[in-house]
């Protein structure tokens, strides 16, 4: 079974480069502190490094 990932705004897109807007919606975010849950794969991962900054991601 594949792991999951949670992922929570915790940082405000304000000010934000146009790339980590869309890269936040990518990943099916649109307000604070909104948790979603993906598949632990390469290509979430390498999202998550670009905006970590804005994130909190804990393994479940």
């Amino acid at each position: 079974m594949a792991k999951k990932l949670r992922i929570k705004q915790i940082r405000s897109a304000i000010h934000r480069q146009k790339k980590q807007k869309i890269t936040l919606r990518t990943l099916g975010i649109r307000k604070m502190n909104q948790v979603v849950e993906h598949n632990d794969t390469p290509q979430i991962r390498g999202m998550i490094n670009k905006i970590g900054h804005l994130l909190e991601v804990e393994e479940i």
